[in-house]
Parts: C-alpha cells; sequence; structure tokens
C-alpha cells in the first residue's frame, strides 16, 4: 500500500495509458467487424473464408505481431500505434463472428416486415437488424474488452509503457508491490470497461427493460 500511495501519480499515467491502447481498439475492431460479420451473414460463400480467416488472426502471438508491426505498417518499435493496429486486429478476430451471429438471430419475420415496409438493404441493416443484434454483439464485445486489456499488458515487453510496465518493473526488481497493483489495476480497468459496454446497451436497448418488466 506504502508503494502504491508513493507512486500513485505514475500508476494513475500508465492506467490512463493502458486504457487508451485497449479502448481505441475496441472501438476501431467494431467499426471493422461489422460490416464483415454483415458480409459474411448476407452472403453463404463469404462465411467460411471471413468467419475462420478472421478467427485466426487470433492465434498469433501477440508479442511476435507487436514487433512484426514496425516492419508491416512502418513505424517505428516503441511506436504505440503498433500497438492500437495489433490490438485491433485481435478485436476484429473476435467480433467478426459475433456480429455474423448478432444478424442471423434476428428473425427472418422480422426482416420480411421491414422490406415489406419498404425498407432498402441499408436501411433495415441499421434500423431494424443492428439494434436487434446490439445483446449479442454487446457480449462478444465484452469478452474483447477483457481480452485486450490482458494482451496488452505484453507490448511492456517491448519497451511500449502501460499497466504491464509495473509487471516488467516488479519483476526486474524481484518486488512485488508493483506486480500487485498492476494486477489490481487491469482488473479495475476491465471492470469498468464491462461496465460502460453493459450501461451502454442498456442505454439503446430499452425494449429489453420493458420485456422483462413485462
Amino acid at each position: 500500500m506504502t508503494w502504491f500511495t508513493e507512486h500513485f501519480s505514475e500508476v494513475l499515467t500508465l492506467t490512463g495509458k493502458h486504457l487508451y491502447l485497449a479502448g481505441v481498439p475496441l472501438v476501431l475492431g467494431l467499426i471493422i467487424a461489422i460490416p464483415l460479420g454483415w458480409l459474411a451473414r448476407r452472403h453463404k460463400a463469404l462465411y467460411p473464408p471471413l468467419i475462420i480467416g478472421t478467427g485466426l488472426l487470433y492465434t498469433i502471438p501477440s508479442l511476435a505481431l507487436f514487433i512484426l508491426m514496425p516492419v508491416l505498417i512502418g513505424t517505428r518499435i516503441l511506436d504505440p500505434v503498433n500497438v492500437v493496429v495489433a490490438m485491433t486486429i485481435y478485436t476484429v478476430a473476435l467480433l467478426v463472428r459475433t456480429v455474423a451471429d448478432g444478424l442471423g438471430a434476428v428473425p427472418e419475420s422480422v426482416n420480411q416486415s421491414a422490406t415489406a415496409m419498404g425498407f432498402n438493404r441499408l436501411r433495415r441493416l441499421f434500423t431494424v437488424e443492428l439494434p436487434l443484434a446490439v445483446p449479442v454483439i454487446a457480449a462478444g464485445l465484452r469478452v474483447a474488452a477483457v481480452s485486450n486489456v490482458s494482451i496488452v499488458s505484453v507490448a511492456a515487453i517491448i519497451g511500449v509503457p502501460q499497466l504491464g510496465s509495473l509487471f516488467t518493473d516488479g519483476f526486474r526488481r524481484n518486488f512485488a508491490d508493483p506486480i500487485v497493483v498492476g494486477i489490481v489495476a487491469c482488473v479495475l480497468l476491465a471492470l469498468l470497461f464491462d461496465l460502460v459496454i453493459i450501461g451502454i446497451t442498456r442505454l439503446i436497448t430499452p425494449w429489453q427493460r420493458i420485456g422483462k418488466v413485462a
């Protein structure tokens, strides 16, 4: 506890950097995954390559991906952009199947009713299919958020500062306090992401609460 109070500002700074490195890819990954998931759902021939192909991206070891990023996108080895891009790839890998499954869970009768009312394909996607798929997509997003918070820590090995830096610092000095503080901070950050996603989901799906009350 003494170490934490003495290094509070440092921990706060590292938490902010961790929040950025885990949170921005979550948003970018969702934006990319929605059209890919929609394509996989819309065209049966595209489902296997999109779902399997993006899913395989998650099997790439994070440390290897962080090291390869400067070669692939022309950045410097310590550039945080490397971590953002790598984490976006992992987020897409987790969310494409979720988006496709969420859209696939929308009853066909609902889609047909929307079409009968004159909704074109794009309007039906944004006003009918996506809103109804939100609970499924949000569940996948919660998994991706926790995963991001965990994997970002690995970037400390290549020198990108965030909460993982507390782990490497504690390991190097054989000192447990920063490691414990880092673990607790990561857990709290993951919990924060989870609560935010739950809150936004409840906010944009009011019909779910009405259904439960009824």
